[in-house]
């Protein structure tokens, strides 16, 4: 029974250390966009890509 006053003590710091985080992601704006991510996968990435060199290999050196 006296492992009690042990765990309160240690649930409440876990609890306060939970709250803190969250109004620290509040505060940080982690929260302010949530609908970009959920539809960025739907869309394509404008990636420039070099040309590449070509290996024109019919015409003999």
């Amino acid at each position: 029974m006296s492992i009690i006053y042990v765990l309160i003590p240690i649930a409440m710091l876990f609890v306060l250390v939970a709250v803190g985080i969250f109004f620290w992601a509040v505060k940080s704006e982690q929260f302010d966009d949530l609908d970009r991510q959920s539809v960025s996968i739907l869309f394509d990435d404008d990636i420039k890509q070099k040309p590449s060199e070509s290996n024109d290999e019919s015409t003999p050196r």
